[in-house]
């Protein structure tokens, strides 16, 4: 849970934006009324995600407040009832984040939009392409400020390379004019990979040319800005690309996750599976294991369909934490499917540790303990189906075997076993 600062005299604020942000179950507000409460907080705690502070209050009448929560390097931003240039631009100068005036409710959802967007930042990696250093590092002292994960290179071929590195970042801001490859042939690559097909491009350039502009964006960039900019303009659009995607992200898991596990689902499955036997032909081999609960019947039976609901959860995310790089399917009921192409004495390492943990773990408030039953297929097959069909056939001779065993061949189960 992350800790907010909040620094407001007028009750009704605090509570509106308490309120707001505490209906958010990833943040807890500390509230204060005046500079003085806001002093002893900030020595008290260190960890602080953001502050949210009132400009003028009767014991800081000139923006001390604000210069005390950025003295303890607390990422700022201001919510004031006065709107004036000079001042904003001040304040924004000085490192705030934003400057909001309490015009309305939908302020106050602007202030909660830009705390939760902290919170995502986190764990959100940006890739900074510029061969100006002191462009590059003023462009990195911006994203930071913001809570990103930034990674750095200096041409194109370094950026390929980078997120060759970490195939999890999620936006590249790249220069134009660059050595070795520029920023139009790095999206120009970017875009010809189906892996990065997501990523969130957005050019920059001194030259502010309208035809390169366009070049970028019917190349696959998503955004464009030109140099010198205002860092207030390049949040916005920081903020708002990466919003996009997410956008984007949530209705396509609303047709591929599985609403109650949020683990893949099986239309996810066969419209996806068979794409990790394009990377067979390439000498990786695709194993496949359906995992059943054992006796899942009796505990619906027992403790209601409730229950039922948040063992699958549980179990699902058992599942997740013992195979984050493998393909996690919900298959039906209380059938799951994983699907790897990781070496198969590895693969099966992390299968033998998974069981040995729900064998291990307490499930849902009403503490019992369950396990498991698995069919493998580590054989080579030309389509997805057929392995799924193997591992099946191998699953129910494990639950006919006893249940609570893992089967590896089509063979009794008291002499395949691997548990």
């Amino acid at each position: 849970m992350y800790k907010v600062l909040v620094v407001e005299d007028s009750l009704t604020v605090r509570k509106i934006v308490n309120k707001l942000i505490e209906d958010n179950p990833h943040f807890t507000c500390d509230l204060c009324e005046n500079l003085s409460e806001a002093q002893q907080a900030l020595e008290k705690s260190h960890d602080y995600l953001v502050a949210i502070v009132d400009l003028n209050l009767p014991d800081a009448p000139n923006g001390e407040s604000v210069e005390l929560a950025l003295s303890h390097n607390v990422p700022t931003v201001v919510l004031t009832g006065n709107f004036d240039e000079f001042t904003r631009a001040q304040l924004l100068d000085q490192g705030v984040l934003d400057y909001i005036t309490k015009e309305s409710r939908y302020s106050y959802l602007q202030v909660l939009k830009l705390v939760d967007r902290l919170r995502k930042n986190l764990s959100t990696k940006v890739l900074v392409v510029e061969d100006s250093k002191t462009s590059r590092n003023h462009i990195c002292s911006l994203l930071r400020k913001f809570h990103f994960q930034v990674h750095e290179a200096s041409d194109g071929l370094e950026a390929l390379q980078e997120l060759e590195r970490h195939r999890d970042i999620r936006m590249v801001i790249a220069d134009h004019r660059m050595p070795n490859m520029d920023g139009y042939e790095l999206i120009k690559a970017i875009r010809h990979d189906r892996r990065w097909q997501d990523l969130v491009f957005i050019g920059l350039s001194a030259n502010g040319d309208s035809v390169l502009t366009s070049k970028f964006i019917k190349s696959g960039a998503n955004d464009f800005l030109s140099k010198p900019f205002y860092h207030e303009e390049f949040y916005c659009r920081v903020m708002q690309n990466l919003e996009s995607q997410e956008m984007i992200q949530t209705i396509r898991n609303s047709a591929n996750l599985d609403a109650l596990t949020q683990v893949y689902n099986r239309r996810y499955l066969y419209e996806h599976g068979d794409a990790l036997f394009d990377d067979n032909a390439q000498g990786k081999k695709v194993i496949v294991a359906m995992i059943d609960i054992d006796n899942f019947k009796f505990v619906n039976d027992s403790f209601g369909h409730k229950a039922g609901d948040v063992l699958l959860q549980e179990f699902a995310t058992l599942l997740k934490y013992h195979f984050p790089d493998d393909l996690v399917v919900r298959y039906g009921g209380e059938e799951f499917t994983v699907v790897s192409v990781r070496p198969p004495k590895v693969y099966l390492s992390s299968l033998s540790a998974f069981i040995d943990a729900v064998r291990s773990t307490i499930f849902t408030n009403h503490k019992f303990n369950i396990t498991c039953s698995v069919g493998v297929c580590a054989e080579g097959h030309p389509c997805l189906e057929s392995q799924l069909e193997v591992a099946d056939t191998r699953l129910y001779d494990a639950k006919r075997g006893g249940k609570n065993q893992i089967i590896l061949r089509d063979a009794a189960p008291s002499t395949a076993q691997f548990a």
